[in-house]
């Protein structure tokens, strides 16, 4: 992953000159972070308006935690088409939309997360997301940051229907079962999820460091049915000439910020991988 190393002064200076360049250019969005979709971000002033807190976020799933937290004025600083979100370098602009949020999410395990840190503005609290689309542990970062923008209502609303869709594609998925038996499978760390949706019965598990000889030789002697690869941190085949289909599992929403649509290409592929239509 890049890391990128920058002086304090030297970043203080370029989110100030970043600062002036906003101001000077009277709201011009060019070179600003991407926007969530629809009507998200179109204030003009900076901060809370009225009782919306302005969220900055630094990727999509960050973003889709916070909307599914009832966040409505939510900006995000890596875009979408980064397909390595943990590479991006963040941009004096960046950093100075980070300057005027009221909440920040990010990740610890992102390489920038010092940078923005740095940069956060003194009445900006900043929020450590627990990135991982195991059901339950989303509805429990859901219900955390609800609790911070005040938004509980909205909130229990999206629960609920995150849990009717869920339970939905899981039943799909299940009912494509080769010879209505529950698969094996193999996952990298961070798409166990998908196993769960599934309803397949994971046996191993890699990464994300590279996977070594003997790890490879271990996992193909469970012999899995599937292997469920993380698209953003993938390395190619993971078992070939096994026989185990590969699944690539996307972790991060699309610009849209849904992330129940990251469950519904999850079920798609799966499902796909089973040999269902």
């Amino acid at each position: 992953m890049a890391r990128t190393r920058v002086r304090i002064s030297s970043l203080v200076a370029l989110t100030a000159a970043a600062l002036t360049l906003v101001t000077g250019c009277g709201g011009d969005d060019t070179g600003s972070p991407s926007k969530a979709s629809g009507d998200h971000a179109k204030h003009g002033d900076h901060g809370k308006h009225g009782d919306k807190p302005v969220v900055v976020v630094t990727t999509t799933w960050e973003g889709a935690f916070a909307e599914a937290a009832g966040a409505e004025d939510v900006k995000v600083i890596v875009p979408q088409s980064v397909h390595h979100a943990p590479d991006y370098d963040p941009k004096p602009s960046d950093l100075a939309a980070v300057a005027t949020a009221d909440f920040v999410l990010y990740a610890p395990f992102e390489p920038y997360a010092a940078k923005i840190k740095e940069a956060a503005g003194s009445k900006a609290k900043l929020v450590e997301v627990n990135l991982d689309n195991d059901p339950g542990k989303v509805k429990a970062e859901v219900d955390r940051l609800a609790a911070l923008f005040r938004t509980a209502d909205a909130a229990a609303k999206w629960k609920t229907g995150f849990d009717t869709e869920y339970a939905k594609l899981s039943k799909d998925v299940r009912a494509a079962w080769p010879g209505g038996k529950a698969p094996t499978a193999v996952a990298q760390v961070f798409t166990t999820w998908s196993a769960g949706l599934a309803g397949a019965t994971t046996v191993g598990t890699y990464g994300p460091e590279a996977v070594t000889p003997a790890q490879l030789a271990g996992l193909s002697a469970k012999k899995p049915a599937l292997v469920l690869d993380n698209a953003h941190m993938s390395t190619g085949a993971v078992l070939p000439d096994s026989g185990a289909k590969q699944v690539e599992i996307v972790n991060y929403p699309g610009e849209d910020l849904d992330l129940l649509g990251v469950y519904r290409n999850a079920a798609a592929e799966l499902k796909k991988a089973m040999g269902a239509s």
